[in-house]
């Protein structure tokens, strides 16, 4: 938001307009910014346009400069590749040769052992036929064993020879073989790697050839930028005076149309000023309207009212006090006196009674509020009473049935400790029950921590407790030992002993488990003898042990 001013009385704002000292006038200078701003828009669209060509030129330029020395570059990897393998080949086809050398004289030494295995497996096959021949001749003249036993010796080592020189001839003719094939290879070997050097010299050839153009494309690359900077330079000047003219003209077109708002601006105050002066004057009109048919109206009802018009009647109040009053005080004299008469409204004449019987529904009201009122004060007592008669039971019952839940606990468990506590809040009928328990071996603790067993046996602990507050004749358990094995099974028998021992309490007890069965006093069981024929069955245990006892 700056300005700059100078003393001659030259301007210069922050956003690019400029007034001279001495400037002429706005239209003029509208006038000809609008004929700049055209011609500058045009050089402008022609200098982008340009700009935006050498942009072009320059990015293809920086291209194919780019892909030159890319290319360049690949070349001469491939050149260094070329060289390395053509020197990888030439020492390969070197120790081919060497290689080569050494199996034509080890194929020629084979051959010679060949020979020689051939010779002796000849000799050794003669005396094979020899021997042979000598054992039959002995067979037929029956000579005697010696001979026969010499000659067979004979013919076995004869044929253990020919053997031995068979294997040999044969492991020699693989091994000439293996040679030939190895050195018909080593020969396709060799004339691949002249191959291969002769496409490498070529493609070396080639590739100093392309080294060459791509050296060249890269002169000539690396003298286009410089061209193409400088007209981008100049292109940006003239970009950039451009700009300055367009700014300026821009400048001169915000103060036009500033100045074409603030006309605008004072036309829709006009008009605005203009409309209100229009809807006045209707309602002035319609307002005398209005009064003209109140005035006729009055009058028309005076006429009625009297019997004498409007002006009879002023003649008549010239003498009267009414006369020194105005119209205005005259009306409103009117209008009270009219309101005082309504207000009065119509006689009511059973005012009395009405107000006799209303005050007797307020007399019955008041003596039904007080009669609630002491009921209230009555039932809070009695809710006082029975509150603190129940905080004295429930402690009464809170520590009776923590006393029993202790008891039965350490019988359940064999030892431990186990106890209930009100928590949360103070008052016994608001507080919450949690149940700490502590086995054998353990630390007390919550019973959500313990083991499933140890809840159980809990658990069972603490609703025998609540029994045994006020126990009946009779208690029937229906399958309680299932979820204990059978060392608990044990404990939880010998708190029913207790127990029938306390209060003498009949227990009826559905199970499976063998170890409750053995410890009860009769059993009963349901059998089905034949196919749809229940049958009871009864054992008492207890009889049964005294027989025992006494036998």
């Amino acid at each position: 938001g700056q300005r700059l001013v100078t003393r001659e009385g030259a301007l210069r704002r922050w956003d690019g307009f400029a007034v001279q000292a001495g400037a002429p006038s706005a239209a003029a200078l509208r006038l000809e910014t609008r004929n700049r701003l055209q011609a500058v828009q045009a050089d402008l669209a022609v200098a982008r346009a340009t700009a935006e060509a050498a942009a072009g030129r320059a990015e293809t330029a920086r291209e194919t400069t780019s892909e030159a020395e890319r290319a360049a570059s690949s070349r001469r990897h491939e050149a260094d590749q070329a060289e390395t393998a053509l020197r990888a080949a030439e020492k390969s086809l070197g120790a081919a040769r060497e290689q080569a050398a050494r199996d034509e004289a080890r194929r020629a030494n084979l051959e010679d052992t060949a020979k020689r295995f051939e010779s002796e497996l000849s000799a050794a096959l003669s005396e094979r036929a020899k021997a042979e021949d000598a054992a039959e001749q002995a067979e037929a003249e029956d000579d005697g064993a010696a001979a026969l036993e010499a000659a067979r010796t004979a013919a076995e080592r004869a044929r253990g020879a020919a053997s031995e020189a068979r294997s040999a001839l044969d492991s020699a003719r693989r091994d000439a073989q293996g040679r030939r094939h190895r050195i018909a290879s080593l020969e396709r070997e060799e004339a691949d790697w002249s191959r291969r050097a002769q496409s490498a010299e070529a493609r070396t050839g080639e590739l100093a050839r392309q080294k060459t153009d791509a050296e060249a494309a890269l002169e000539a690359a690396k003298a286009k930028p410089e061209t193409l900077t400088r007209t981008i330079s100049a292109l940006t000047d003239r970009l950039g005076d451009a700009e300055s003219a367009a700014r300026l003209a821009r400048g001169h077109v915000g103060e036009a149309e500033a100045a074409q708002r603030e006309a605008d601006s004072a036309l829709r105050a006009a008009e605005k000023e203009a409309g209100e002066a229009r809807e006045a004057r209707a309602g002035a009109a319609a307002t005398l309207n209005g009064a003209k048919e109140r005035l006729a109206d009055t009058a028309e009802r005076l006429e009625d009212a009297t019997g004498e018009t409007p002006q009879a009647l002023g003649t008549r109040a010239e003498g009267s006090e009414f006369a020194q009053l105005s119209s205005g005080e005259v009306e409103r004299r009117l209008d009270e006196a009219r309101l005082s008469r309504e207000r009065l409204g119509a006689v009511n004449l059973r005012a009395d009674e009405e107000s006799e019987e209303l005050r007797a529904q307020a007399d019955e009201l008041t003596r039904e509020r007080d009669e609630l009122l002491e009921a209230v004060s009555r039932l809070r007592k009695a809710v006082d009473t029975l509150s603190k008669e129940g905080r004295t039971r429930l402690l009464e019952a809170f520590e009776v049935v923590n006393g029993h839940f202790q008891t039965l606990f350490a019988t359940l468990f064999g030892g431990g400790h186990a106890e209930l506590r009100l928590t949360e809040n103070e008052d016994p009928l608001e507080a919450g029950l949690e149940i700490m328990a502590c086995p054998p071996g353990k630390k007390l603790e919550t019973m959500s921590l313990m083991s499933g067993g140890e809840q159980a046996l809990t658990a069972a602990a603490l609703i025998f407790a609540v029994f045994l507050s006020n126990p009946a004749p009779v208690c029937v358990l229906d399958e309680v030992d299932a979820p204990l094995d059978d060392a608990n099974v044990d404990r939880f028998c010998t708190m029913l002993e207790e127990m029938r021992r306390m209060t003498h309490t009949r227990f009826l007890v559905i199970t499976h488990n063998p170890v409750t069965m053995s410890r009860m006093d009769r059993l009963y069981g349901v059998t089905m003898g034949e196919r749809g024929v229940s049958q009871l069955v009864s054992v008492n245990l207890r009889a049964a042990e005294e027989l025992l006892a006494a036998e």
